[in-house]
């Protein structure tokens, strides 16, 4: 091992010649992008008509919040991973900050029955969105700081998780059911990739979904969620409408599809159309083939996540890959919850498709994220811009340790 670190203080020039950008995470991710926005005029533009008088209405928005997003993102790409290492702790202080906002009336705007926007003048921004990033970002570093203890003991596994139940507390009472579920499940993926026992995984895991079953038979609205999923069609007029008109969607879209705008769902009779339900309307507009394409899509935007954090294992930067790990869960979870629940597998929730749906707050987020990729791409198979995993309590691979 001293030889390697020898070698890697000799030659400083090569640490210039790493430095690399990822090309191919960026055109999947502005395929995407593109994608959405077709998507979006397309599912909006009657309702944008409607209610604006101005068919174009998302989707100008839509380009507004992208626009904001690839600046925001260019700025954490410019940003060392180190930074968000040092004041991952601080960071997650400003998320619980901007959740309790959102619950003062007069901060918080109401939506629905749901608190969960705090509105800025130029956007409505949702803090839930945000502590996503900000929980995965606090969880890269905590593995890295106590990793003797998630791996060693229970108490190590339970502080973190301890930690963001607090901010899952504060998601619950606006109410937001579904933020909840997706950051306890990343964080929890992501101590278990970071080589927590056994045991104590699957004794917080059965807490976790013990808990989440007593908060939905506790809750009539979440009960009913439940029982619509199970089948949508004994009461297809109220409580089943959404799902109805979804599977309605995906069964004319067939193979092909009707032709791109040739929606009759998105004719308000699919509520929540170019947010999110939109997959449903791509599904019937561009088909199975269409849906197949952006599945594929992701997939590989995933599978370039994972590529990037295991390079980053292989070169002994705990943090960044921990970091690329848990972005990649993140976005893949939702994917998938998002997708499920328009496809009628998994009970209705709140979760945009990311890159695809409309939104501010998500297209924003997204953004940050996958500058946070590229960024750990950038900085390349460098062994000094992290922590190193032959630190006391680091793992690392064989290769690396030879």
């Amino acid at each position: 091992m001293s030889g390697w670190r020898g070698q890697a203080a000799s030659q400083p020039i090569r640490r210039q010649a790493e430095v690399r950008h990822d090309f191919w995470l960026l055109g999947l991710a502005l395929a995407l992008l593109g994608l959405g926005l077709v998507m979006v005029t397309s599912a909006s533009m009657s309702l944008a008509d409607s209610r604006q008088g101005e068919p174009l209405y998302f989707l100008w928005r839509q380009l507004a919040h992208a626009a904001l997003g690839v600046v925001a993102g260019w700025a954490v790409y410019r940003t060392p991973v180190a930074f968000w290492e040092r004041h991952g702790g601080s960071l997650l202080l400003i998320g619980y900050l901007m959740l309790a906002l959102v619950l003062v009336p007069g901060i918080g705007r109401e939506v629905n029955g749901a608190m969960r926007w705090l509105n800025l003048g130029f956007m409505t921004l949702q803090p839930s969105e945000i502590m996503k990033l900000l929980a995965i970002i606090f969880i890269a570093g905590y593995m890295v700081r106590r990793s003797h203890e998630v791996q060693g003991s229970l108490w190590g596994f339970a502080k973190p998780m301890l930690l963001l139940g607090f901010g899952g507390v504060l998601l619950l009472m606006e109410p937001d059911f579904g933020a909840t579920v997706v950051i306890m499940a990343t964080a929890t993926a992501m101590l278990f990739l970071g080589g927590v026992r056994i045991v104590p995984f699957v004794l917080a895991g059965g807490a976790i979904t013990g808990l989440a079953a007593m908060l939905v038979m506790t809750s009539p609205y979440r009960m009913q969620r439940l029982t619509t999923f199970v089948d949508p069609w004994a009461d297809p007029f109220d409580s089943g409408f959404q799902l109805t008109q979804a599977l309605i969607a995906f069964g004319r879209g067939d193979w092909f599809g009707v032709g791109l705008g040739a929606s009759v769902q998105k004719l308000s009779y699919l509520p929540e159309a170019h947010t999110d339900f939109i997959i449903a309307v791509l599904a019937e507009e561009l088909g199975m083939v269409g849906l197949l394409v952006v599945i594929t899509l992701f997939a590989l935007l995933l599978l370039r996540g994972f590529q990037i954090g295991a390079r980053a294992e292989r070169a002994g930067r705990a943090f960044a890959a921990h970091l690329a790990y848990g972005l990649s869960i993140w976005i893949g979870l939702q994917v998938f919850i998002s997708i499920g629940v328009n496809m009628g597998l998994l009970p209705t929730k709140g979760l945009t498709l990311p890159l695809i749906s409309y939104g501010g707050s998500s297209m924003l987020v997204t953004c940050l994220a996958l500058a946070l990729l590229l960024r750990v791409a950038h900085e390349g198979e460098d062994p000094e811009s992290g922590h190193r995993l032959d630190e006391p309590g680091m793992r690392y691979p064989a290769e690396v340790r030879a």
